[in-house]
């Protein structure tokens, strides 16, 4: 049971996939991190001895600090940030804790640096509107998003150092009946049950099988309807990414309700 100040690992997995701010600050030791180069969803690095010096990256969310096993460097850290007016919680158990929950790490080596440029094609409808939404909510809250035309795709990734992605050709794209959603899935560890429903969902609406999953046609319904009502990608991105949120929402918690279900906060 976690104590005053604490989380626990399943309730921190159900505070992320959403638009709220979060910052999970992993502070384990070199020798640590060493032993096990994982971290996880949206976590950045910081030893503690520097976490003082960078108290303005934080004035404006709320911080989960991760050490090894939730003990001295974790409490000290939260207790430094917490004494700069800046709310801060222990990752109960630490690392340790939520690996043993068996909850989503991502390879260390796989995770871009903060605020890395994704270029894709422009016009996006489904999944280049959920790929950037995984991102941003799981991988990376700071990357960016450029919309392209289709033939300009990987020279762009090649000039403006960036990512390419669902396009011939980019290190995450289609493969065989999987769409990107799916790769970026695979690719950084992701996969829970929450997110698999989900990625049913996407797959079907983005591949036309649509008698896959029951949600995908409507999926399609109003990933076409913002790509009519939105002339400007990244305005319709910004619009899209509530969508992500609520499907995500339903498949996390709401997926066993029907219209005349009981309504469940």
């Amino acid at each position: 049971m976690p104590s005053l100040n604490e989380i626990a690992p399943t309730q921190l997995m159900r505070q992320l996939g959403g638009p709220d701010t979060l910052t999970l600050l992993d502070v384990r030791t070199d020798e640590d991190f060493a032993a096990a180069p994982l971290l996880l969803p949206t976590s950045r690095r910081l030893p503690h001895t520097d976490v003082g010096n960078h108290l303005a990256t934080f004035s404006d969310t709320k911080v989960v600090v991760i050490c090894h096993k939730g003990k001295k460097l974790s409490h000290g850290t939260a207790a430094l940030l917490r004494a700069s007016g800046i709310a801060a919680e222990v990752l109960d158990g630490g690392f340790v804790a939520w690996q043993a929950a068996t909850l989503p790490l991502i390879p260390a080596q796989q995770i871009p640096p903060p605020g890395t440029l994704w270029v894709t094609r422009h016009r996006p409808r489904i999944d280049r509107i959920a790929c950037p939404w995984l991102i941003r909510r799981f991988v990376d809250p700071t990357a960016r998003f450029l919309f392209v035309p289709p033939s300009e795709v990987l020279d762009v990734a090649d000039r403006f150092n960036a990512i390419a992605f669902d396009t011939p050709g980019a290190p995450w794209t289609h493969n065989g009946p999987n769409c990107t959603f799916d790769a970026l899935i695979d690719g950084f560890s992701l996969g829970h049950d929450a997110l698999n429903r989900l990625a049913s969902v996407v797959r079907a609406a983005d591949t036309d099988t649509l008698d896959q999953s029951p949600q995908a046609a409507g999926l399609l319904a109003f990933s076409v309807g913002l790509s009519r009502l939105y002339k400007e990608d990244q305005n319709q991105l910004t619009a899209g990414l509530p969508l992500y949120d609520a499907l995500y929402r339903w498949a996390r918690d709401g997926h066993g309700e029907t219209h005349d279900h009981a309504r469940v906060i």
